[in-house]
């Protein structure tokens, strides 16, 4: 009515992935865990198992607002 976006999801409008899709990716760093991170269109995507420089096929697990998660397909 008044033009807000009070009930909007932001994670749709600011994710350029969402949860299942799966992606060809190289992993380009290590997070302060362990995981492997790799960017897609941009957004950071966590890998769980991966290393620096693998070139890997992941699925998308869960998705926030600035960061997502995935994991390696097999």
């Amino acid at each position: 009515m008044f033009g807000n976006d009070y009930g909007r999801d932001e994670r749709e409008s600011s994710s350029p992935i969402n949860e299942g899709d799966e992606y060809d990716v190289k992993i380009e760093d290590v997070g302060r865990d362990g995981d492997g991170i790799t960017r897609i269109e941009g957004f950071v995507v966590f890998v769980s198992g991966a290393k620096v420089g693998d070139e890997v096929k992941v699925r998308i697990n869960s998705v926030k607002r600035n960061f997502g998660f995935a994991e390696i397909v097999e």
